[in-house]
């Protein structure tokens, strides 16, 4: 007999991290309304980077009278209080992620394979920008474009 299948997100971890999040949102003054609550509850049911679209289709899938734009304003309350981040992955549109997991992000130009980089790898790159420019990169809101291991050739990997 097989064993059933759990999801990595269980319906109390679920809640107990929705509740985590909203109590930080109370803290830093925002409000706990319906809509945000289904907003974060798309936002951990995602367990990734997710687009505005994504995030409203799984909102209104349960609330069909929550309107889009109520999606984008709570997106960018969301932001503003510091709980959510928004990336651009490419040349698509923007997605968002919780902030409490910072990370940068390389995307595959080739297959579009995004792999979520630890902030060190951006260190250095950061520093060089402060003492050479007095400009202080954010590396969570953009992506350094290339090609993955898969879609490298060998002639490509043995020139750099």
């Amino acid at each position: 007999m097989s064993q059933p299948e759990h999801s990595a997100v269980t319906e109390e971890s679920l809640a107990d991290r929705v509740e985590g999040v909203l109590d930080l949102l109370r803290a830093r003054g925002g409000r706990v309304t319906t809509a945000r609550r289904q907003l974060l509850e798309a936002v951990f049911e995602a367990r990734s980077h997710a687009t505005a679209e994504e995030l409203a289709a799984a909102v209104q899938a349960r609330s069909p009278d929550v309107h889009i734009s109520t999606i984008y304003r709570n997106l960018d309350e969301l932001e503003r209080l510091g709980v959510l981040v928004h990336t651009h992955l490419g040349h698509g549109p923007a997605s968002y992620h919780l902030a409490s997991s910072p990370h940068g992000h390389l995307v595959c130009e080739v297959c579009g394979v995004t792999i979520e980089a630890p902030p060190e790898l951006f260190a250095e790159l950061g520093r060089t920008a402060r003492e050479r420019f007095g400009f202080d990169i954010d590396p969570r809101h953009f992506a350094v474009l290339g090609r993955c291991g898969q879609c490298t050739t060998p002639r490509e990997r043995e020139a750099t």
